[in-house]
């Protein structure tokens, strides 16, 4: 494909869907990290975030926003979420007109409660908006295993063209045009994989971890559904399918601050030693935020959000969720 893609951010999924997507079209990764630019074009990896595994030959990366954005085609964004706002901001002067712009983000932004994709429209209101999300961890897919994912976007023929630029042999590309329901289900997912990974770090078992992903899965979907998402698509790909994965695999970086927190650590030890962001740490608060907003109950969020901003422990949150009162299991909580 003659398309020349632009995709800003050096972590480690930023940098897996930059070398999946430069086997079929030029490809420049962004980054500010210059020894991760300098790793990219000399070594072929990416050594502070996918230490070991080998990138495509033929991904470029620059640290100048400039050169990396002006004549890209489309623009692939896997900013962590609290900074992304000053990143577009700062890009936006080297962004072609219609340009397609396409979030990886799973967050949601503090203070405001946005989107990715909504702060997005607000600096560029003219260019089609879209998120690509599923159940995709990021070293399992650069490993060669099998996975797939779904762009949603309002314009159907702007999301099958993008699908042959994600897709590859193992890396199945669906399309969705429920761009609400898949950006808030890959952000909601993150708070309940803290809960499912609580549970595993305090020593419960699968019922337990069965039960979370069950009953947060609930949690997500009546919120999502009240902001507007389909009802479909939390049982799909960006729903269910990135839930799971979340809450079970040892790859996951929000399981992984939920089983510290299990086993008695603070949030902030956790956080400071950790080189990856975990976005349900700072999404939490916002989707309690929301939750109070839209008038829904979501009691497994809450007690994370007590656990991460509020000093309570996984222990005393487990024993809240179990003395709540229970009834119907199409009721909330």
């Amino acid at each position: 494909m003659n398309l020349n893609i632009a995709v800003l951010g050096g972590g480690s999924w930023g940098t897996t869907v930059a070398s999946l997507v430069s086997v079929n079209c030029p490809t420049t990764l962004w980054a500010r990290d210059t020894n991760t630019v300098s790793d990219i074009n000399k070594h072929h990896c990416n050594e502070k975030y996918l230490k070991g595994l080998p990138l495509s030959p033929s991904l470029k990366a620059n640290d100048s926003l400039e050169k990396t954005l002006k004549d890209a085609d489309v623009v692939i964004v896997g900013i962590p979420s609290q900074h992304c706002r000053t990143v577009m901001e700062e890009a936006k002067p080297y962004i072609r007109s219609w340009v397609p712009i396409l979030s990886l983000t799973k967050g949601l932004e503090q203070g405001t409660q946005m989107r990715m994709t909504e702060i997005f429209e607000s600096i560029f209101p003219q260019h089609p908006i879209g998120v690509l999300t599923g159940p995709n961890l990021a070293k399992e897919i650069l490993q060669g295993q099998a996975a797939a994912a779904v762009i949603a976007m309002a314009d159907k023929n702007i999301a099958e063209a993008l699908q042959q630029v994600f897709r590859t042999g193992l890396f199945r590309i669906y399309t969705n045009n429920d761009v609400i329901g898949c950006e808030l289900a890959g952000a909601l997912k993150n708070v309940i994989a803290i809960a499912a990974g609580m549970g595993d770090g305090a020593g419960a078992g699968d019922n337990t971890r069965a039960a979370v992903i069950t009953r947060g899965l609930a949690e997500l979907t009546r919120l999502g559904i009240e902001m507007g998402g389909q009802p479909s698509t939390f049982a799909g790909l960006a729903g269910m399918g990135d839930l799971i994965a979340t809450c079970i695999s040892p790859l996951s970086r929000n399981r992984y601050v939920g089983i510290q927190l299990g086993k008695g650590r603070t949030i902030n030890e956790i956080i400071t030693e950790m080189s990856m962001v975990a976005e349900g740490v700072k999404t939490s608060g916002v989707v309690i935020q929301l939750a109070e907003r839209y008038g829904i109950e979501m009691p497994i969020s809450q007690e994370v959000n007590k656990v991460i901003n509020e000093s309570c422990t996984a222990r005393q949150a487990f024993r809240g969720l179990l003395s709540s009162k229970t009834g119907s299991e199409s009721d909330p909580g």
